[in-house]
């Protein structure tokens, strides 16, 4: 066997001549317009396995930096008593 039989790892049904060439770039405008693709280190893939986990954590992550950022978490004063209304005198006056 030559060398070029040897590198080819194509199984014998591919028949390469009816292919057509490629176009470059055909699906790149649905690609950037679908979404926003991130890579994760393999160690947080094996704890956040899907879209869905991810996502759930980084809410939880957002809700809590927003809660711990907001006015809110100032030390509160204590509530104002409500004055109760002027109770009118019997007999309309």
């Amino acid at each position: 066997m030559n060398r070029e039989r040897l590198d080819d790892d194509l199984r014998p049904e591919y028949d390469l001549s009816r292919l057509k060439r490629g176009v470059r770039g055909k699906y790149y405008r649905q690609a950037a317009a679908g979404g926003n693709l991130m890579l994760i280190e393999p160690e947080l893939a094996k704890v956040f396995p899907d879209a869905e986990s991810v996502n759930r954590a980084l809410r939880l992550l957002l809700d809590t930096a927003e809660a711990a950022a907001s006015p809110a978490r100032r030390r509160r004063r204590a509530p104002m008593k409500r004055m109760q209304p002027a109770r009118q005198k019997p007999g309309g006056g």
